[in-house]
């Protein structure tokens, strides 16, 4: 598997192809993704070709939005299907990969390990001191799409997310959910005003 030229050509493909005006779902998000994947899998012990499966999911797992934002995990899907056998990676494989990516969609179905590292990966800024900054960029992708009207809206569904999100990992449990219920608390308290 060539995990090096296939991260400069998908990284390449995204910050040209990927929409100007996601404020969320940008190439920015997808290297803050790998950040994440790559600091979990070292503490949760993953290296040598899962390492380099899970980093190859994450440059792939929202691809999709070059296409579509409705169903983009199934379409990043398709893109990682059409891409990676270019790149030696075998059917085997490129299946992991794509278990992985369709993990991550909300709500998240991790079914093995590395599945449960992208899911936490992908939001990990829940626990995050970047928490706000990240989020409002997401309510604004969020009003562009017209799936959210206002900041009241907003809260109410950042609320619901946060109650019934949870972290896989023992790492990430451990890094960020006692900051994930820091903030559930102060988004219940902007609801209440």
């Amino acid at each position: 598997m060539e995990f090096e030229k296939v991260k400069k050509f998908i990284l390449k493909k995204l910050k040209h192809e990927l929409p100007k005006n996601l404020t969320y779902h940008s190439t920015e998000h997808i290297k803050d993704v790998y950040g994440s994947a790559k600091t979990l899998a070292k503490l949760e012990n993953v290296e040598g070709e899962d390492l380099y499966l899970l980093l190859t999911a994450v440059l792939f797992h929202d691809s999709g939005f070059i296409r579509e934002q409705k169903n983009h995990e199934q379409v990043s899907v398709d893109i990682a299907r059409e891409y990676l056998p270019a790149y030696d990676y075998t059917p085997a494989q490129i299946d992991r990969i794509c278990g992985m990516i369709m993990a991550t969609k909300i709500p998240q179905t991790p079914l093995n390990r590395l599945e449960e590292i992208i899911c936490d990966a992908d939001l990990d800024y829940l626990g995050r001191d970047d928490f706000f900054k990240i989020g409002n960029g997401l309510y604004e992708e969020l009003c562009m799409y017209g799936i959210i009207n206002s900041e009241t809206e907003w809260n109410k569904l950042q609320v619901r997310f946060l109650e019934k999100h949870k972290f896989f990992t023992k790492t990430a449990r451990k890094l960020r959910k006692p900051k994930k219920d820091e903030y559930l608390a102060m988004v219940r308290a902007k609801v209440k005003e």
